[in-house]
C-alpha cells in the first residue's frame, strides 16, 4: 500500500470524474490508504476500467467506494484494481 502524499503533506491531486447512474447494482466497498483527491482519481481511474462497472463514486474521508455495476459485481476484480493502484480494499462495507 502507498500514498500519494508526501511526507510535508502535499498531494499531486488529478481531478476525477463521478458519473451519475440510475441504473444497475451498487456495492460499497471498504478502502484503505486514501488520503487525498489524487488518491480519489487513482482509485476512480482503476475501478472504472473493471468490465461491467457502470459509475464508481470514492468517499476519500470514509474509506469508502460505492461501484455500480450492470450486474453483481466481481469482488475479485475490483480488490485487484483498488490494489493495483495502491490502495487497499479491506470488503464490503457495512
Amino acid at each position: 500500500m502507498s500514498s500519494c502524499c508526501t511526507t510535508d503533506g502535499s498531494c499531486h491531486s488529478g481531478a476525477a470524474v463521478a458519473q451519475t447512474v440510475t441504473a444497475g447494482t451498487a456495492t460499497v466497498y471498504a478502502v484503505s490508504g486514501m488520503t487525498c483527491s489524487h488518491c480519489k482519481s487513482a482509485v476512480t481511474e482503476a475501478v472504472s476500467a473493471v468490465d461491467g462497472v457502470l459509475s464508481v463514486d470514492v468517499d476519500v474521508d470514509a474509506g469508502r467506494v460505492t461501484v455500480i455495476t450492470e450486474r453483481s459485481p466481481d469482488d475479485e476484480l475490483i480488490t485487484k484494481a483498488v490494489d493495483e493502484a495502491g490502495y487497499e480494499l479491506t470488503g464490503r462495507a457495512s
